[in-house]
């Protein structure tokens, strides 16, 4: 085996208030985020929403001290595994790849070249995947490899969900039975899982496996941590004008507290890090919105971060992978014919039924979208929680 390395593929995000606006802008010029049947539209669309609302997206950083800790955590989170590597025998270099800000995962890529890697294993920090997370990223991989010959000679292979890891589901268990340790009668405590949201759409004329993977991954935990405990699993971080999976965070804890639920532990099941999400979403908009609706207490389970359960699954993920015969970039996001995960790759215009729908409602999406945001401030930015 020659040279090793792992790269960890993540979001990314401003780690100034400097830094929102062109961080908002680089993420709303991924199709992915907001889908637009006119190509020549997405970088406009992102200036735009990126000029208008990034003064509200700093005021939430502000928040959170200032900045996202993202990169922060994440690269701990690859020291730490580098280290656990090692220890485990295996030498190999971590790199960490951000979608919408630096590190860019073209950055990674450089830094891969130069280090003449001829054995990587690429690792998303998403435990489920999406078309918008992992999928997205995959894609932009695919694009670098098309561009550069000189990739060609490396040999990788993808990882596109990990979800089902044992290590993994120790991890989440473990951190919940810590903090179910710290609250009174531990037995009636209400598990709230908060997942991010994707489009309905995304879901049932896509084929985005999101949902099936993220109520999957529930289950396991909840079998993994063995407790008599009612659970509610619900979707955060959703559009406006379109349907996203339900039921919403927002409706699920008013709910809850209608029924007379008084303790809620909120499980940020598809976060492996602290970010806006967790820190701004859930741990100010969500809790003002529980003790408005009369829940008593209202806890958070931290994210993973380097929970050493959840590093030793990383590295069990990358030793498995640098064993087992090679997964493709082209297997992943192109896994087959039934599901058509990336329609926009070909329009098909004119009467025919796949034209009419995708035509229509995806351009309807996208500027239907953009009114909501402009007028309420409740449109695609709130895609990523920064509102």
């Amino acid at each position: 085996m020659g040279r090793v390395g792992v790269l960890l593929l993540n979001l990314g995000g401003p780690e100034r208030l400097e830094d929102v606006r062109p961080f908002l802008f680089n993420l709303f010029s991924d199709p992915e985020i907001i889908r637009l049947p006119f190509p020549w539209l997405q970088k406009p669309l992102a200036w735009l929403i990126s000029t208008l609302r990034y003064r509200k997206s700093q005021a939430n950083y502000r928040q959170i001290g200032g900045g996202s800790p993202l990169r922060q955590v994440t690269e701990q989170q690859a020291q730490a595994l580098q280290a656990s590597l090692q220890q485990r025998g295996q030498d190999a270099q971590v790199y960490i790849g951000m979608r919408y800000w630096h590190p860019f995962t073209e950055e990674a890529i450089a830094r891969i070249e130069h280090d003449r890697v001829e054995e990587l294993v690429i690792l998303p920090l998403y435990p489920q995947f999406s078309i918008s997370t992992t999928g997205s990223s995959f894609r932009l991989l695919e694009r670098l490899w098309e561009s550069r010959p000189d990739l060609q000679r490396l040999r990788y292979t993808a990882i596109p969900s990990w979800y089902q890891e044992p290590g993994y589901l120790k991890a989440m268990a473990d951190l919940i039975r810590q903090e179910l340790a710290k609250l009174p009668d531990p037995d009636r405590v209400h598990i709230f899982f908060s997942a991010h949201g994707v489009p309905v759409s995304y879901v049932e004329e896509v084929g985005d496996p999101y949902q099936r993977e993220i109520e999957h991954c529930t289950e396991l935990i909840m079998r993994e941590l063995g407790l008599p405990n009612a659970h509610t699993l619900a979707y955060q971080s959703r559009v406006g004008p379109v349907e996203w999976l339900q039921p919403y965070t927002e409706d699920a804890i008013q709910a809850l507290a209608a029924q007379g639920v008084e303790t809620l532990l909120v499980v940020p099941i598809s976060f492996v890090s602290e970010h806006i999400e967790t820190l701004q979403e859930i741990d100010i908009e969500y809790r003002e919105l529980a003790e408005e609706a009369g829940i008593k207490t209202f806890r958070r389970v931290p994210a993973l971060n380097t929970h050493p359960l959840f590093i030793q699954a990383l590295t069990d993920l990358v030793i498995t992978s640098l064993a087992a015969p090679p997964r493709s970039l082209a297997d992943v996001v192109h896994p087959g014919k039934k599901t058509k995960l990336y329609p926009q790759e070909r329009w098909q215009w004119g009467m025919t039924t796949a034209a009419e729908v995708w035509n229509g409602r995806l351009a309807m999406i996208g500027f239907i979208a953009l009114i909501i945001e402009l007028i309420s401030g409740q449109g695609p930015l709130h895609f990523v929680g920064l509102l």
